[in-house]
């Protein structure tokens, strides 16, 4: 198969016409026409069926470009590094980190990490959604506890904690146990709401509740705005609450110990690890030295 030609079929596959791809690439459209063509006809196969002003894969046209997407971009990454007789962190590095983690601290860390490695240019998208590497095209993502039986490998950077805090006029119910749990009004986020009971850790102290949820939201800053606004008792992480526990504006009933964060950073498992996904790992392993947010 020529690289060549499959990388300028890739090239056109990700534009969606030979119009834009050849604007993108700066190549005839001439010749990204012919080298589809001779891609199809070493393969004896249609890749794309041809519209008036876009293109749409065939069955085999993605399966071709699904298949072959992560083995081209490890074969640029080894080019590129030859060429260059040096492996030094280069290139788009494409992070994609969830929302609270961009907002408290993502734009510090990408500023420190580009100061570090002036040839690499940083485009980190906040997303609370398990995007797709290979297909989406990132180089790495952060995710907070993710499944252990992903395709992903990195490390854990960093730890938190899960703390039930609720507005100071709300007072805390007295101490109860598993079988009568006390009721609470509580706020919590989108999702799919259970009737799992917070086991709160307070020194020796163990207190079992039942949160009762009065209102549901998208994010957990919003969830901390409207504990402190006193919609209720939430579990929101340390990392977002301290500061407001320590100006007063909300107050801190307990932790709860079984239910441990980690973030960690990620990428394919498939691919070479470039030079500046294992730079970018390694600077966030080295940015929490204690391992806490």
């Amino acid at each position: 198969m020529d690289l060549s030609a499959l990388s300028d079929f890739h090239r056109v596959a990700a534009a969606g016409s030979l119009g834009k791809a050849s604007r993108e690439t700066e190549r005839p459209k001439a010749t990204l026409s012919r080298h589809i063509r001779q891609l199809e006809e070493s393969l004896d196969v249609r890749l794309v069926e041809r519209g008036r002003r876009a293109l749409r894969l065939t069955a085999e046209g993605q399966a071709l470009y699904e298949r072959t997407h992560d083995l081209l971009r490890e074969i640029e990454d080894v080019g590129q590094s030859l060429s260059s007789g040096r492996d030094q962190p280069r290139g788009l590095l494409r992070v994609s980190v969830p929302v609270l983690f961009a907002h408290m601290r993502g734009g510090r860390l990408a500023a420190e990490f580009v100061a570090h490695y002036p040839d690499v240019r940083v485009q980190m998208e906040a997303g609370d959604r398990h995007v797709d590497l290979v297909e989406e095209s990132f180089d790495a993502v952060v995710r907070v506890n993710p499944s252990p039986d992903s395709e992903l490998v990195g490390h854990c950077f960093a730890r938190d904690e899960q703390w039930v805090v609720a507005p100071p006029g709300l007072i805390p119910p007295a101490a109860t146990n598993a079988a009568a749990p006390a009721s609470v009004p509580a706020v919590a986020m989108t999702r799919p709401i259970n009737a799992t009971t917070w086991q709160l850790q307070t020194g020796e102290q163990v207190c079992h509740l039942r949160p009762d949820y009065r209102l549901v939201l998208s994010s957990l800053t919003a969830m901390r705005d409207a504990v402190v606004a006193g919609a209720g008792a939430a579990m929101l992480p340390r990392s977002l609450v301290r500061n407001d526990i320590a100006e007063g504006k909300l107050k801190l009933w307990g932790a709860l110990p079984e239910r441990r964060v980690e973030v960690w950073v990620l990428h394919s498992s498939r691919r070479l690890v470039s030079p500046k996904v294992a730079a970018f790992v390694a600077f966030l392993v080295d940015s929490f030295p204690a391992r806490q947010l």
